[in-house]
């Protein structure tokens, strides 16, 4: 057995343990993209005051992105403008790590009964998974301001509910499952510090494939949301474009052994 078939060996058997985890990830495909909205592109967005679109509801800016597509929303779901020169005082929304772009949508915890729910149709996948960002952000006016001082972590709930007749609504139908995502605790009103979430929403149990996913604040005062992607899928949390990770090590393993690759190869035309 010469040098080089040795070093082969040796490194397929270090391989063995972590390949039943490498077959188990999951394919390109496994999941459906069903809906994004990063929310730039709103029709007519006019600020009310303190840049902030309050009488406009988010189908009116949002309407058919894409074409057919609307939400259903209780009370006011607003539309906040960053980089403004009105929001408090002049000072307008500021968004250090540039996540939002330009717009970004806000809701009122739900003792105002701020409600926000998309319809979908999963098929027959076992999971609605909805990635986003949340954020903590308070208003200057309009009421506001709604967060305490000193700052509140934004507590959302996503719930996912039965939908046998596929209209657009609120939900109404049976529950199938809720999560609850926590963002940070922000004490500077005016500024986004972003949280990703990743909710995987068990649809097993729906009746033939409609769904409705339901977003509420439960607590935090205010909180601004952006950057929508929701996937069906088998898989728990798998949404296209989501970084799968490698087992530890399995990375530097497999690097090492393409290089013993081209070391070979390079013995042979030697």
């Amino acid at each position: 057995m010469t040098r080089v078939s040795r070093i082969f060996r040796s490194t397929a058997t270090a391989l063995a343990p972590a390949l039943p985890a490498l077959a188990a990830l999951p394919t390109a495909n496994a999941a459906t993209l069903l809906y994004s909205q990063d929310f730039e592109s709103p029709t007519g967005f006019v600020s009310d005051g303190g840049d902030v679109n309050i009488f406009r509801s988010i189908n009116q800016l949002y309407s058919g992105q894409p074409p057919g597509f609307t939400f259903a929303q209780a009370n006011t779901v607003e539309t906040l403008l960053v980089g403004g020169n009105q929001a408090f005082g002049g000072q307008g929304f500021v968004d250090p790590a540039a996540i939002a772009g330009r717009y970004v949508v806000g809701m009122l915890s739900n003792v105002q009964n701020d409600l926000l729910a998309l319809s979908f149709n999963v098929g027959s996948f076992k999971f609605l998974n909805f990635r986003l960002d949340i954020a903590s952000i308070d208003l200057g006016n309009w009421g506001g301001p709604f967060v305490p001082v000193g700052g509140a972590a934004p507590v959302f709930r996503f719930s996912l509910y039965d939908n046998p007749s596929g209209a657009v609504g609120l939900a109404g139908g049976t529950p199938l499952s809720s999560l609850e995502a926590t963002g940070t605790l922000n004490p500077v009103k005016n500024t986004f510090d972003w949280t990703n979430v990743v909710a995987a929403l068990d649809a097993t149990g729906n009746t033939n494939g409609n769904v409705i996913l339901q977003i509420d604040l439960l607590s935090g005062g205010y909180a601004a949301m952006d950057n929508f992607f929701i996937a069906a899928s088998d898989i728990g949390g798998e949404v296209p474009g989501a970084t799968i990770p490698l087992p530890p090590g399995l990375a530097l393993m497999l690097g090492g052994a393409l290089l013993l690759g081209g070391a070979a190869r390079r013995s042979r035309r030697g």
